[in-house]
């Protein structure tokens, strides 16, 4: 029988986190999984197993199916993790259903992590004019060189000198998804340092302002195999679901994890 289960994932505080559906037991095509996570206009995550009883990981948001989403990975770690006959093991691996994509869920005595390895892809052509444009800020000037990296969903990345042009951004939404579309990039994250191995950021991979995001896992796991350094990663206070993800760069690989609370779902 089908369950479905809501949990919060990197949150600072009870009820802060990012939202996502686990489901498991569902025989549903990739077209009716679409329709559900519409519908409920939530972040889902289907279990499945393959024919060698390998666990499948599928990812749907609201508009799109993913090939990865880690909030979401963190809630089926939870799950999984919670299976009779699980407790006192230390690892599970899993497989994204899109791309066959490797993760290694640990349960760490300071929480939940996904471990990922770096992922190859094309790197596209970032001109000099590219950041302004699709952060719709003339005449802005970045505190790095943008940069693309990727540990299964290729992220643009843009540091900006403080919090407060970042929270200031208004973004050329349409744009970064016309660009995104034509170089196979998961749209761009903008991110400043506040010192101390601590980040803020923002992701812009929706046409919609109210859908951005209030924590992107991917984005963390890119920033961290960039600058390949442990990182604590703030987002989505101004959102009203402050966020803190927490990475890890251990061997030439990249540890995400964060909080993950079980809320109350209703159908």
């Amino acid at each position: 029988m089908r369950a479905i289960h809501k949990l919060l994932c990197f949150g600072t505080q009870a009820g802060t986190g990012n939202p996502a559906l686990v489901i498991e037991n569902d025989s549903a095509d990739p077209a009716a999984r679409q329709l559900f996570a519409f519908q409920q206009q939530i972040t889902c995550v289907f279990i499945d197993a393959d024919a060698d009883g390998c666990l499948l990981l599928d990812y749907f948001y609201p508009h799109m199916r993913s090939p990865l989403c880690l909030h979401a990975t963190l809630a089926a770690a939870q799950r999984l993790f919670a299976r009779p006959g699980q407790a006192g093991v230390p690892t599970i691996a899993v497989k994204t259903a899109m791309h066959g994509q490797t993760l290694i869920l640990l349960n760490m005595a300071d929480g939940l992590f996904v471990r990922l390895a770096p992922q190859a892809f094309a790197a596209p052509p970032i001109a000099a004019e590219l950041p302004a444009a699709l952060l719709n800020a003339p005449g802005i000037v970045l505190a790095s060189a943008p940069a693309v990296a990727s540990v299964g969903s290729p992220k643009l990345l843009l540091e900006v000198a403080d919090c407060a042009t970042l929270r200031a951004l208004r973004p050329d939404l349409d744009l970064i998804a016309a660009w995104s579309r034509q170089h196979g990039v998961s749209g761009c994250y903008a991110y400043c340092a506040l010192g101390q191995g601590r980040y803020e950021g923002r992701n812009f991979n929706h046409l919609e302002p109210k859908m951005e995001d209030s924590a992107t896992g991917v984005a963390a796991g890119a920033l961290t195999l960039h600058l390949q350094t442990p990182l604590q990663l703030f987002q989505g206070a101004a959102l009203g679901h402050a966020c803190l993800i927490r990475s890890r760069w251990q061997e030439g690989q990249v540890l995400i994890g964060g909080a993950v609370e079980t809320a109350a779902y209703a159908a």
